[in-house]
C-alpha cells in the first residue's frame, strides 16, 4: 500500500470509530443551520459534524458532541459546500496564488483550478513548476490544467519557451496537475487544419496521453458549431469544456454534445447571462453548466467577491439559488472527477461556506479542511507571503527601443490602414479600415476617429520583431499605455496618442523587467512592476495590488482620458490570436480566420 493510500485508510477508519464508538466525538459541529444539498437540490435543517479534515455526518449530531467539540450555532444560516472556480488565471490578477487565495478564501471559494499557460508562454515548464510549487504550500485546494501547446499559433507569434507533447509526461504526473488546459491551438478549426496540421498531430498525442492516465482536458471553442465543434470536441478526447461560449445558441449545442460549458463572468469578459438563457428558456439540464471567473482583477475580488458574487449574479438572472450553487460545487467536481469536494456528505472534505443571506450570497464563515479559515470577509488563518526565485524574474530580454522602431510608415499624405476594433467586455474583436494622415512618412494617430497605433514588441529575445497595426475603440485621449501582459505569448503591447510617449512606455516596462506603464508628455504617470515572468508581483499583497491597479485605472481615466473600464485587461487581450477577428502579435496584424499576417497599411 502506498503512503497516501495508507494515510487515507487510517483517516477513514478514525471517522468510522467516531461514529460508532460512544466515547469519541466530533471536533466541530455546525448546529441548526439549513444544509444546501447539491446532490438532490434541496434545502433542509440539519447539523454538520466534522472530524479532522472530513465531514462525519449531516443530520442530528447531538450524540457526536463531547467536551472538546466546538459547537457553532448557525441557526437561520445556510451551510454550503465550498465553492470551486474551475477556470482562472493567477497571472490575470497579477497575484501569486497565495495572495489570490488570501482574497478568495473569505468569499467561500475553497478550490481553485488555475491555468498557468500565461507563465508557461513566458518561462515554459520551469515557470509552471514554480507556480505549482507555491500552490503546494497553501491550505486551500489549488490544482492546475497545463497547456500542451506553447505558443498556440507557431509562426504567428513568439513565446519565451515552447511546450508540446514531449513535456506532458513531466507535467501531468504531478498530483496538483488536474489535466490539460484550454486547447487554444485548435480553436480556429479550419485555418489550423488547412495551414498547420502538425498542430493537430501534436495536440491529439498530448490528449491521448492525458486520457490514458485519467487526466482531464479543457477545450476552447469560441463560435464553433456542427462539424467544427465536433472536431474540437474529438481533439480533446470527447469530454471537454469551453469557457469561450458567448451565445445562447452555442450553449445549447455544446450542452447537447456533452461539453461542460464554463459560463464566464470575470472582470472584463462576462458571458453568463447569455449562456444561462439556454437553461431558462429551453429547459436544458444544467448539470454541465459551470460558472467560472477566467480573469479577475484584485479590485473586483475585494469589492464584489469571487465565486459567491458570480453565483449571486446567476441568481439575479433567474436561476434558483441551489441550482446556481450547484454550478460552482457539484457540477465542476463532477466534471473534474474530484471525489472529495462539491458535496456536503459523510467522508467528503470539510470545505464549507456558511451563508447568512442566500440571495445576496453573503458569506459569514468559511472552513477549510475542517478549520475555521475566514469570518465576515476576513481571513482568520496565517497565510505567509510567498517569494519566487530569481530564475523567474528576468524574463524581459529586450534592449530599449527608439522612436524609429515604433513608427508605422507610409508614402503620400494619406494612408488607408487596417485597425482592430475593440469590443467592450469581450476578448473578441472586430476589423475595420480607416483613412489616416501621413506626416514625414509616418502614419499619424487620429483622436477624432479614435484610431491609435497598436504595437507588440517581442521581449523574449527570440525574434526581435515588432508587430504594427492600429486600434479603434480604446477611447484614449492622451499619452500611452504599455504592458508585458499580452495574451498569450506576453510580449510588450503598447498603444498611445503619440509615438514618443509609446517609446517611453515600452522602455519603462523593459526597465522594470515587466509590468504596466502609463506615460503622458514623456513622464511616468503611473506604473506597476511585475517581475515574476513580467506577469505577477510577489512584492505586494493582494490588497496593495488592488489599490495600485485601482489607482492606475483611475489615472488612465482622469489623466489619459481612457473611456474603457479595466483598460489594462482589455489591452492584454488584443494579442490573443485564438479568438476572432483581427489580433496583433510581434509578427504583425493577424487575420485569425485566415491564419495569416496582414500589413498595417493597405497596399
Amino acid at each position: 500500500m502506498e503512503a497516501t493510500e495508507f494515510k487515507e485508510a487510517i483517516q477513514r477508519r478514525k471517522l468510522i470509530d467516531v461514529l460508532l464508538d460512544h466515547h469519541q466525538f466530533a471536533d466541530l459541529v455546525l448546529q441548526g443551520g439549513y444544509v444546501i444539498n447539491t446532490v438532490t437540490r434541496e434545502i433542509y435543517e440539519a447539523d454538520v459534524a466534522v472530524k479532522g479534515e472530513y465531514i462525519l455526518l449531516i443530520g442530528d449530531a447531538k450524540d457526536l458532541i463531547g467536551s472538546s467539540t466546538t459547537v457553532q450555532d448557525v441557526q437561520g444560516k445556510f451551510i454550503s459546500p465550498g465553492f470551486i472556480d474551475s477556470h482562472m488565471h493567477f497571472e490575470s490578477a497579477m497575484l501569486t496564488s497565495t495572495e489570490f487565495s488570501r482574497l478568495s478564501i473569505p468569499t467561500g471559494t475553497t478550490t481553485l483550478v488555475g491555468d498557468p499557460h500565461e507563465i508557461g508562454n513566458v518561462l515554459g515548464v520551469h515557470g509552471m513548476q514554480e507556480m505549482i510549487k507555491e500552490a503546494k504550500t497553501l491550505p486551500n485546494q489549488v490544482y492546475f490544467t497545463v497547456p500542451c501547446a506553447v505558443p498556440d499559433a507557431p509562426g504567428l507569434e513568439t513565446s519565451g519557451e515552447d511546450v508540446d507533447a514531449r513535456h506532458m509526461k513531466e507535467l501531468l504526473q504531478d498530483e496538483n496537475v488536474q489535466g490539460i488546459g484550454e486547447i487554444q491551438s485548435f480553436s480556429n478549426i479550419n485555418p489550423v487544419f488547412q495551414n498547420a496540421p502538425e498542430i493537430i498531430d501534436d495536440l491529439v498525442a498530448s490528449v491521448s496521453y492525458a486520457n490514458s492516465i485519467g487526466k482531464t482536458v479543457e477545450g476552447n471553442a469560441p463560435g464553433l458549431f456542427g462539424k467544427e465543434l465536433a472536431a474540437h470536441i474529438i481533439s480533446g478526447g470527447t469530454h471537454i469544456s469551453c469557457h469561450e461560449t458567448t451565445t445562447k445558441e452555442e450553449t445549447v449545442e455544446k450542452l447537447r454534445y456533452g461539453v461542460s460549458v464554463f459560463m464566464r463572468e470575470g472582470s472584463s469578459q462576462r458571458n453568463m447571462a447569455e449562456c444561462v438563457r439556454a437553461i431558462k428558456e429551453e429547459g436544458i439540464d444544467s448539470r454541465r453548466a459551470i460558472v467560472v471567473s477566467d480573469d479577475m482583477v484584485p479590485e473586483d475580488l475585494l469589492k464584489d467577491g469571487h465565486m459567491n458574487d458570480i453565483i449571486r449574479r446567476t441568481i439575479v438572472e433567474g436561476i434558483d439559488p441551489v441550482e446556481a450553487i450547484q454550478m460552482a460545487t457539484i457540477n465542476p467536481a463532477t466534471h473534474f472527477g474530484m471525489k472529495d469536494v462539491g458535496v456536503l456528505a459523510p467522508g467528503k472534505r470539510a470545505n464549507i461556506a456558511v451563508i447568512s443571506d442566500l440571495n445576496e450570497m453573503t458569506i459569514d464563515k468559511v472552513y477549510l479542511n475542517g478549520v475555521a479559515a475566514a469570518e465576515k470577509g476576513e481571513l482568520t488563518i496565517d497565510l505567509p507571503a510567498y517569494t519566487y526565485p530569481e530564475s523567474v524574474k528576468t524574463s524581459v530580454k529586450r534592449k530599449p527601443v527608439e522612436a524609429g522602431d515604433l513608427h508605422i510608415s507610409a508614402s503620400g499624405s494619406k494612408a488607408r490602414v487596417r485597425s482592430i476594433v475593440a469590443i467592450p467586455d469581450q476578448n473578441l474583436t472586430g476589423a475595420k479600415e480607416f483613412d489616416l494622415n501621413v506626416s514625414d512618412g509616418i502614419v499619424q494617430p487620429c483622436l477624432k476617429q479614435d484610431v491609435l497605433p497598436l504595437l507588440v514588441v517581442e521581449r523574449h529575445g527570440r525574434s526581435g520583431k515588432i508587430g504594427k497595426s492600429f486600434l479603434h475603440g480604446f477611447k484614449l485621449q492622451n499619452g500611452a499605455i504599455a504592458e508585458s501582459v499580452a495574451h498569450d505569448t506576453h510580449n510588450i503591447i503598447v498603444t498611445g496618442t503619440n509615438y514618443d510617449d509609446m517609446v517611453t512606455a515600452v522602455n519603462r516596462v523593459i526597465s522594470m523587467n515587466g509590468g504596466i506603464a502609463m506615460i503622458k508628455d514623456g513622464k511616468v504617470v503611473g506604473d506597476l512592476p511585475l517581475k515574476v515572468g513580467g506577469l505577477i508581483t510577489d512584492e505586494l499583497s493582494g490588497k496593495e495590488v488592488s489599490e495600485r491597479v485601482g489607482e492606475l485605472s483611475q489615472l488612465a481615466k482622469d489623466v489619459l482620458g481612457c473611456g474603457m473600464h479595466v483598460p489594462f485587461m482589455h489591452l492584454s487581450f488584443w494579442s490573443l490570436v485564438t479568438s476572432p477577428e483581427w489580433k496583433i502579435t510581434d509578427m504583425g496584424l493577424i487575420d485569425v480566420d485566415k491564419f495569416e499576417v496582414l500589413s498595417a497599411v493597405v497596399e
